[in-house]
């Protein structure tokens, strides 16, 4: 079929040079067009036109809408989201600017006049750790007034916790209470955020847009290039690894099982960096599986299983899973626990199937579709650094395993790995890139990780990066774990690291071995003056591990420190590692 010509017959040009110039318009852009078409009438005001009457210049451009798009983000994912927003933005005529809630200047926030925010909630109704103090001051009595300023939130979360998407939720009453218009209402997401997000974020941009958007010359020109506006990122494409070791790191009279995993790419491992994580998409207990199939009598549906196993999440329990259980079932008694306002406390520490045997009911397999959510993929902190492991990747997991309301329960991921997983066997993987959690661009920077238990995974691809690149500053881990004897996870590869150099100094905490506990907190106390001095001194700051205990403790160390090394007062202290945490020094990879 031929493409219509886009100048008329009666344009003031012959047929052939018609031709040409329907041939180079049909083929541009629209920003190419509209540069051409200033361009030319920049042209004619200048040159002017003799002997004729002065032909008006074409309207120039518009001026592309400023949109600013702000992220609060702890594994990465708002960040991503805000990093699509800021690219469909540019292409529909916006000039996005992305602001990390971390490096948020409150004082800015009255002039953004379009405003996206995209936020995860952490824990327990938590705001993710890098954006603790900008939320605090802009719930505060301190924050400024936004009127003028219109505004949408899109809220993540997990539905397993009890305060589901409540930073979103806050966040998007707080604009409005200090005056802002909300151009767009909040979407509040699961874990199985990427087709609504990508649909709200149309809608979102759509609603921001001026009113007469589509009959304005609008141009945003991207100076960046094709290369750069993909950000560098790794492809979000599962691959398949092949298990080439696995190895239990703790001793047999441990009561932990922490599990060295090898994985190999066959066709080249991705270009993942110190501080990355790897997803690994796990498969389901067999006998969980078996036992919800037995309890809602589908036990023949092989299709259903298989679905069960690998795709539906069957251990996640939360009030909307049994609003949907329900409303899906129609059971009365469900439908009663639901208005009761019981359902957040009965279901800590439960799974699916005590929901099923709970309420006995005629369940489809269409029902059990319903009521779960997609098996998520699980994060694990890469221990390994490429340059040392080539095409393979490393992982440290320790497997969860627990007993509540009288059944076994055990963790999705770590679980199928410890024991499900051998040598040879193949899983589906996805490296999650984490630019929050990086080694100094200076190799002669010194580094201080903190990494008790598994945490102390990114900093074995730490030291192996800092001893392949030959850097010249100093390293300094504090690990811990219960048992000197039974859990010193890598201790042979600490000790050699520390004879060839590419590990300064390390001190460990085993709680469990003296009468009194001393975990990694206790051990910073005790080097305060030395720790300080590192700081002074330009050091980076590592944190990996607990988030809900270890972490603030270790960050309240760190405090105690400045308090009664350089004689600050508590709120001067405070400041001054904030101020760390600003200049990217001091870092944390929790969970």
């Amino acid at each position: 079929m031929s493409r219509q010509a886009l100048l008329p017959r009666t344009a003031p040009f012959g047929d052939q040079e018609r031709a040409h110039l329907d041939a180079a318009l049909g083929a541009a852009t629209p920003i190419q067009r509209a540069w051409l078409a200033g361009f030319l009438a920049g042209l004619d005001a200048a040159a002017g036109q003799s002997g004729a009457a002065a032909v008006a210049p074409a309207a120039p451009p518009k001026a592309a809408e400023p949109l600013t798009i702000l992220f609060a983000s702890e594994s990465g994912n708002s960040e991503k989201l805000a990093s699509d927003v800021g690219k469909l933005a540019r292409k529909q005529g916006f000039k996005p600017k992305i602001v990390d809630f971390a490096d948020l200047d409150l004082a800015t926030l009255p002039k953004t006049g379009k405003l996206v925010a995209i936020v995860a909630t952490w824990g327990e109704g938590e705001p993710p750790a890098r954006a603790v103090r900008a939320y605090g001051e802009l719930m505060s009595d301190a924050a400024p007034r936004l009127e003028g300023v219109e505004f949408g939130v899109l809220a993540l979360g997990d539905t397993s916790y009890a305060e589901f998407c409540a930073i979103g939720k806050a966040l998007d009453a707080r604009f409005e209470a200090l005056g802002a218009k909300r151009a767009y209402d909040r979407a509040d997401l699961d874990l199985d955020f990427e087709k609504p997000a990508a649909d709200w974020i149309k809608g979102a941009l759509k609603a921001l847009a001026p009113a007469d958007t589509a009959a304005d010359n609008v141009v945003a020109v991207d100076f960046r290039g094709a290369a750069e506006d993909e950000d560098g990122e790794v492809s979000r494409e599962p691959r398949v690894v092949e298990v080439i070791d696995h190895v239990n790191l703790n001793s047999s009279r441990s009561d932990k099982e922490t599990i060295h995993l090898a994985l190999e790419f066959e066709d080249g491992a991705p270009a993942y960096e110190p501080g990355d994580s790897l997803e690994i998409f796990p498969e389901n207990d067999p006998q969980l599986v078996d036992e919800i199939l037995r309890a809602t009598g589908l036990t023949g549906d092989e299709g259903l299983r298989r679905a069960l196993l690998a795709e539906r999440d069957i251990t996640t329990l939360s009030p909307t899973t049994v609003e949907r259980f329900a409303k899906a079932t129609g059971h009365a008694d469900a439908q009663k626990f639901v208005e009761s306002g019981e359902v957040k406390a009965w279901i800590e520490g439960r799974h699916l199937i005590d929901l099923i045997e709970r309420f006995p009911a005629e369940l489809t397999a269409e029902h059990l579709n319903t009521v779960t959510r997609p098996l998520p993929p699980r994060a694990y902190s890469i221990a390994s650094s490429r340059k040392e492991v080539g095409d393979e990747v490393h992982l440290t997991i320790a497997a969860v395993r627990y007993e509540t309301h009288g059944r076994a329960r055990s963790g999705v991921a770590s679980v199928h790995v410890a024991d499900r997983i051998k040598n040879g066997a193949k899983l589906r993987v996805r490296v999650k890139p984490n630019k929050h959690f990086r080694l100094p661009a200076d190799p002669a920077t010194d580094i201080i990780m903190v990494g008790p238990g598994t945490g102390v995974a990114p900093f074995r691809a730490f030291v192996q990066e800092r001893r392949a690149t030959e850097a010249s500053g100093r390293s300094w881990l504090f690990f811990g774990d219960r048992h000197f004897t039974h859990d010193f996870l890598y201790q042979l590869e600490w000790q050699d690291a520390l004879e060839d150099g590419s590990l300064s100094k390390i001190d460990v905490a085993f709680s469990r071995d003296q009468p009194e506990k001393i975990y990694v907190q206790d051990r910073i106390d005790q080097h305060a003056a030395e720790v300080v001095a590192w700081l002074d001194g330009g050091a980076h700051f590592y944190v990996c591990g607990d988030a809900k205990n270890m972490a603030r403790d270790v960050r309240a160390a760190v405090v105690r420190a400045f308090e009664s090394v350089k004689g600050l007062s508590r709120a001067d202290a405070e400041a001054h590692v904030a101020s760390l945490e600003r200049a990217k020094r001091y870092q944390q990879d929790v969970y």
